[in-house]
């Protein structure tokens, strides 16, 4: 479509970002020192950037450009606001709880599978991205729950494809009790899958 859309002289344009700051909808990036006009779908035409601009690099111009997206922006911005609040989440399924957990469901079929005590995702910073990622995930506290696991978790690995387990626990000892139950009920199921034990320290380090 012919419409009103912004046009950045690249000759007059000093590089010092006040556009990019002034464009509400992100439509603006430095690159190589210089504003860029990243999404013609991003600029609404309106023209915020202009009276920002020191130098008269910016003016409008009539051109083919994609239609403004407003829904396009708000994704863009609600996807920044992730990343700035610390990563977007690898969860891809409800419930975590092993309690409340189903025994069968559709997405525990060749899953990689995750069996976590539920301070391990507070002391460890990237645990979406390390551990949760690419993994169905199941989370408990034997301490809290006063229950054992193994005939749940045994179950599920019994009547599901997993394809892998892994143990994040804490070093402390009550966490003892999610690892036992996730070994024994990998052992009591009689199958042969690729296995690992994480432990993550008060501090958050990763241990073994």
């Amino acid at each position: 479509m012919i419409r009103k859309i912004i046009h950045i002289d690249e000759e007059k344009c000093n590089g010092c970002g006040l556009c990019a700051k002034a464009c509400h909808e992100e439509a603006i990036g430095m690159v190589n020192g210089k504003a860029k006009l990243l999404r013609d779908d991003y600029c609404d035409g309106l023209g915020d950037c202009l009276p920002a601009c020191p130098t008269g690099a910016i003016t409008f111009v009539e051109r083919e450009a994609a239609g403004y997206d407003e829904t396009a922006v708000l994704e863009n911005k609600k996807r920044k606001m992730q990343k700035e609040e610390g990563g977007i989440s690898q969860l891809t399924q409800w419930p975590v709880q092993i309690k409340l957990a189903p025994v069968n469901a559709p997405y525990f079929n060749g899953a990689s599978l995750l069996i976590a005590a539920d301070c391990t995702a507070y002391a460890y910073g990237r645990f979406h991205e390390d551990f949760i990622r690419d993994r169905i995930v199941l989370i408990g506290c034997p301490k809290l729950d006063a229950c054992d696991y193994t005939d749940k978790l045994t179950q599920i690995i019994t009547g599901n494809d997993i394809r892998s387990l892994t143990v994040v626990r804490m070093e402390v000892p009550c966490c003892g009790g999610i690892e036992h139950a996730a070994v024994t009920a990998l052992k009591n199921s009689g199958k042969f899958i690729p296995w690992q034990v994480v432990t993550v320290s008060t501090d958050g380090r990763i241990l073994q």
